[in-house]
């Protein structure tokens, strides 16, 4: 016999899960009247991520913050003005015909965060996988110079630098005193706008190093909540040690793996084969073990 419920449907609890799924990065953690830790709604980030103005807000929160971050929401909810415009002498058809558009594919020039913009009601909640492979903020990378403060024209002077569509560039060196911020500016909202490309079982790829590693996994977990990280892939990109470097020669970057949804996400493993199976083996039995790919 089934238990009566005596007490109707906590909406709050109900909304508070609807929220979380729309607005990650709007749910937070407070300590309460009685002294609890409970989830709690930031105003001032859900207020930004429906209207254009920024809010101000003293309360203290867990937060990963930075200098105009709230700036950088903002821009990931304004509209622009631009347009694609086809090109069709630089397309190719399936075939390989120069100038024809019969692909199923676009192959878009220009800022990221323009393209994302554009493509957005389209393909919103319609991609599958995403792959992106930022600067990693090496002290050598150029980043799209995306200013909160100084005018348009003296931004221009600044950077002397451009991409092929004309778009700003600047390099961001160690030596700048906002080393971290423009990069994390130049990131969340690009990610923002990428998570809402995800069709509810997507996933997200993001190559990294150590330089940002941290700082992206912060973001990231704001942005897709951390409930969506999948997992932190570490990829070999180099078999030699470098016998120069100071400290530790690394040998190896990462990939961030976020989901849109990770309770639905279904993840297939590989197919078990002979040759995958005798790796694990020792088949000439030699007393140091199985062959090893490189230097440990």
């Amino acid at each position: 016999m089934d238990k009566l419920s005596m007490s109707s449907v906590n909406l709050a609890k109900k909304n508070l899960k609807k929220l979380k799924a729309l607005f990650p990065d709007a749910v937070t953690e407070i300590i309460n009247d009685d002294g609890k830790l409970v989830h709690a709604i930031n105003k001032d980030i859900l207020m930004q991520d429906i209207n254009l103005e920024v809010i101000d807000g003293a309360k203290e929160r867990y937060q990963f913050t930075w200098p105009e971050k709230k700036q950088s929401i903002v821009m990931a909810n304004s509209p622009i003005t631009k347009t694609v415009r086809l090109e069709k002498d630089k397309s190719l058809g399936r075939d390989g015909t120069n100038g024809e558009v019969d692909s199923k594919n676009i192959f878009i020039e220009g800022d990221n965060l323009d393209a994302l913009k554009l493509l957005q009601e389209t393909y919103l909640g319609k991609v599958k996988l995403i792959y992106i492979d930022p600067p990693y903020n090496t002290g050598n990378d150029f980043i799209y110079e995306d200013d909160f403060v100084k005018s348009a024209n003296e931004y221009a002077d600044n950077s002397g630098q451009t991409d092929e569509e004309g778009n700003r560039l600047v390099q961001n060196s160690e030596s700048n005193g906002r080393f971290h911020t423009d990069w994390l500016n130049m990131m969340y909202p690009r990610l923002r706008l990428a998570r809402d490309f995800l069709t509810d079982d997507g996933v997200i790829f993001i190559s990294i190093d150590d330089n940002e590693q941290e700082n992206l996994k912060k973001i990231c977990d704001e942005i897709f909540g951390s409930n969506n990280f999948l997992a932190q892939v570490v990829w070999e990109r180099a078999y030699a040690p470098i016998n120069l470097k100071k400290n530790f020669s690394v040998s190896h970057d990462y990939i961030l793996v976020y989901g849109k949804n990770s309770s639905i996400i279904q993840t297939n493993g590989i197919a078990r084969t002979d040759e995958s199976d005798n790796r694990y083996q020792n088949p000439d039995n030699d007393p140091r073990g199985p062959w090893k790919s490189s230097d440990l």
